[in-house]
């Protein structure tokens, strides 16, 4: 699990800004339109999205979903038996920082 965010979002006209809400008496579909005359009707830009070496490990593994797994932990987070591993999060810490120290680095 990565924390935070290493690559910096780019500003997309449009992104980031509240959603356009219809006026008083206006339909959501005249809203939107609204809102793409604004943006020139353009189509949102296209972003570069590179994933981490882990999560290409991943894909390429095709590991499947335990769902067991997950509804017994679901269900010692519920119960309150659910013990974190403080030192595993920080060695997995740890190695994320080191990942991206080296990623830049080179």
């Amino acid at each position: 699990m990565k924390i935070g965010n290493s690559v910096e979002t780019p500003a997309v006209a449009g992104h980031g800004a509240a959603p356009a809400r219809p006026a008083a008496g206006e339909s959501a579909a005249a809203g939107r339109s609204a809102a793409a005359a604004e943006t020139g009707g353009a189509a949102a830009a296209s972003v570069t999205v590179k994933l981490s070496s882990t999560a290409t490990a991943l894909l390429a593994s095709n590991a499947e979903f335990d769902a067991q797994k997950v509804e017994a932990i679901r269900q010692a987070i519920a119960d309150g038996t659910y013990r974190v591993n403080p030192e595993a999060i920080a060695d997995k810490l740890i190695a994320n920082a080191r990942e991206l120290l080296d990623r830049r680095s080179h």
